[in-house]
């Protein structure tokens, strides 16, 4: 009678390390999706930043427009 208590025990314990294991895998998972979404963000941030400047370089050296210059400009701040 008592081994089968024990063993009775003993798989409540597997269930909860099996249970804490999927938790912080969840955690570790959600953590790294997090801190790559930010980073495209910030990716894709900068890229508009320098294209924004490029079109500003070409707007000064009179290579495109004012009209074209606005209307791409509004385009990347999109």
């Amino acid at each position: 009678m008592m081994g089968y208590g024990m063993m009775g025990f003993g798989w409540m314990w597997i269930w909860i390390v099996i249970i804490a294991v999927i938790v912080i895998g969840v955690i570790a998972y959600l953590a790294v999706k997090s801190s790559n979404s930010n980073g495209n963000k910030q990716d894709r941030h900068q890229e508009s930043n320098q294209a924004l400047e490029i079109l500003k370089q070409k707007y000064a050296n009179g290579e495109i427009t004012e009209e074209e210059y606005l209307r791409k400009k509004e385009i990347l701040k999109k």
